[in-house]
């Protein structure tokens, strides 16, 4: 569970220092100076979403099996 924790705030960091760096330098070279930052700095939430949902699922399949459910009898209650 906490390589799961750990991989989504990897991943939602890096697509956020991502968006920042690349948002500078597109500025930068087409002179539009805010407004592709702040696209690529909004633009990147959703992703991080996205992707948190995906390792999620990936982490959820790793796991193996299933929970699965207990029988309300006398033998799972421990009555005999």
């Amino acid at each position: 569970m906490i390589a799961v924790a750990g991989q989504v705030g990897c991943v939602t960091l890096l697509s956020v220092l991502l968006a920042v760096f690349l948002g500078l330098y597109l500025d930068r070279i087409l002179g539009t100076r805010p407004i592709i930052l702040i696209l690529l700095v909004l633009g990147s939430a959703p992703l991080s979403l996205l992707l948190t949902y995906y390792i999620a699922i990936r982490a959820t399949r790793q796991t193996g099996k299933p929970i699965a459910k207990q029988k309300d009898s006398e033998e799972t209650r421990g009555e005999n």
